[in-house]
C-alpha cells in the first residue's frame, strides 16, 4: 500500500500507531511540537471524515496526526478501507508511523510504570503483547516509517521524529545506517540487513582490539583488504540503486543494519564508510548510529 504523494502542497496526515509502550506518547508531543494538530485514539472509521474536515479547511488545517490503536480494535478492521478511500477521494498525503520495541523492553516498562496492558488488563503483560503484535503485523507492513525504541531514549526518539516530520515538505528519504552486533539479536526496524562477518576481524589484532571502528586505525585495518573494498563497492552500488526506489514507492525512511559479531569493529567500520558515501541527493538524509560498540565498555 503506498501512501504517499509527491505533492509539496497537500495537507499531511501522520497516522500514529504501533505497540503499546512502544513510545506513541512522545511521539505525537513531538509531533505537536512541529505545529500539528493531534487527535489521540480517533476510531478508524472517522478517518475519512476527519480527512473530509481537512479538504474543506482549505489550508486552514494542513497538517494533522492521529494516534490510532487497539483501544479501539473493534474499529481496527475499518483502517484499511479508511486509508484506501482518503487515496481516492482527497489530495492528502498520508504516512503511517509504526513504533516498535522488543517483548523484553515492553515487558519492563509496563513493570516500571505498573501499567495493564489493554489486551490483557487481568493477565501477564506479556499475553497482551504477544496478541497485539499478531494483530499489528499487517499494519506494520503498511508503514511508511518503522522506529524500534527498545535501545532509544525519549528525547532520542523526539530527535528522530522531528528530524524526519519537520522535512516531511520537501520530499526526503531518511537512509538510517545502524552498526549491530548479531550476537546481541538483529534490529527490528530494519529493511536490510547485511553481514559483514566474513570480512578479516581487529579483534584478533590486540592494540585494535580495544577500539571501536569510529578509530581511525580500526577504520583503515577493516577497509585496507581487497575483499573489503570490492565488498563495499558492490554494497554501495545496491544501496544507490534500491534507495529511489524504495523512495518512488513512498517510503520515508530506509533502515540499513551492518552485522558482525560483536558490533564494534567491521560493522561499525562499513556503516561509517556507507555514512561518508551516501547521500548525495539533497533529498536524501544519512544518519549512521551505533548500537552496540560501546556494550562491552559498560
Amino acid at each position: 500500500m503506498n501512501m504517499t504523494t509527491n505533492t509539496a502542497a497537500m495537507a499531511k496526515l501522520i497516522i500514529i500507531t504501533g505497540m503499546s509502550g512502544a513510545g506513541k506518547t512522545i511521539a505525537v508531543q513531538s509531533l505537536e511540537d512541529l505545529g500539528f494538530f493531534c487527535v489521540d485514539n480517533l476510531p478508524p472509521v472517522l478517518i475519512p471524515k476527519f480527512a473530509e474536515l481537512i479538504e474543506q479547511s482549505k489550508g486552514k488545517i494542513g497538517k494533522v496526526a492521529l494516534v490510532i490503536d487497539l483501544r479501539g480494535r473493534e474499529f481496527f478492521t475499518a483502517l484499511s478501507e479508511s486509508l484506501s478511500y482518503i487515496q481516492d477521494h482527497y489530495t492528502i498525503q498520508c504516512e503511517i508511523l509504526f513504533l516498535d520495541a522488543t517483548d523484553s523492553v515492553l515487558v519492563q516498562r509496563y513493570k516500571e510504570t505498573r501499567r495493564r496492558h489493554p489486551l490483557a488488563p487481568d493477565g501477564m503483560p506479556l499475553e497482551g503483547i504477544a496478541l497485539e503484535r499478531r494483530l499489528l503485523e499487517d499494519l506494520k507492513g503498511w508503514a511508511t516509517q518503522v522506529i524500534d525504541t527498545s535501545n532509544i531514549k525519549p528525547a532520542q526518539l523526539k530527535e528522530r521524529i522531528v528530524s524526519r516530520f519537520s522535512n516531511l515538505e520537501k520530499n526526503t528519504i531518511s537512509v538510517n545506517v545502524i552498526s549491530f552486533g548479531f550476537k546481541y539479536g538483529m534490529p527490528i526496524d530494519a529493511d536490510l540487513i547485511y553481514d559483514v562477518r566474513f570480512l578479516p576481524n581487529p579483534h584478533y589484532v590486540e592494540h585494535l582490539r580495544p577500539n571501536t571502528g569510529q578509530h581511525p586505525e580500526v577504520y583503515e585495518y577493516v577497509m585496507k583488504w581487497p575483499e573489503t573494498q570490492e565488498f563495499m563497492s558492490k554494497l554501495l552500488d545496491m544501496l544507490n540503486f534500491l534507495i529511489p526506489l524504495y523512495k518512488k514507492e513512498g517510503k520515508s525512511q530506509v533502515v540499513v543494519g551492518i552485522g558482525c559479531t560483536g558490533g564494534k569493529h567491521r560493522s561499525v567500520a562499513t556503516a561509517e564508510y556507507l555514512g561518508r558515501m551516501l547521500g548525495s541527493s539533497e533529498t536524501e538524509i544519512v544518519r549512521v548510529s551505533h548500537r552496540d560498540a560501546e556494550r562491552d565498555r559498560h
